[in-house]
């Protein structure tokens, strides 16, 4: 079961980043930014929301046993740091998709976020990464 779904009164253990500053590195083709530890650290916490009703094998301390399952969690982390430094956003979600943006015949203005159902504005590639993984949407199982 995965960390998200632990029983109410049982305390959350503290897990290790879905991914690294050297991953997001590669991921990005760019040297991992200035606070890249926090960055990871808010990005996780925005695809624990978006997998609320994911369910997977997990280990003791609540990591993901499957590596293709460690992978699309690490790829999803990362592409939501690339897309939040991308829209300006420092990891707090105060920072907006565009106020004013011109590309040749195309301008963009105003802020609208697309916020999934989660509460979060998740990244397309997170989205992505984490849908060809089998992890969303979720489903509730009865136990």
């Amino acid at each position: 079961m995965a960390r998200h779904q632990d029983q109410p009164g049982h305390p959350v253990t503290p897990r290790r980043p879905y991914a690294t500053p050297e991953q997001l590195a590669t991921w990005t083709g760019q040297p991992a930014p200035a606070g890249a530890e926090r960055l990871l650290a808010r990005a996780g916490e925005d695809i624990d929301s978006a997998l609320l009703t994911a369910v997977y094998p997990v280990d003791e301390d609540g990591d993901p046993i499957e590596p293709t399952i460690a992978t699309a969690l690490a790829d999803a982390t990362c592409a939501q740091v690339e897309y939040q430094l991308a829209a300006g956003d420092d990891g707090t979600g105060a920072g907006g998709q565009w106020d004013s943006v011109s590309i040749g015949p195309v301008s963009l203005s105003g802020r609208s976020p697309r916020t999934a159902t989660t509460g979060v504005d998740l990244a397309p590639r997170a989205d992505r990464a984490l849908r060809r993984a089998g992890l969303t949407p979720g489903r509730v199982i009865a136990w």
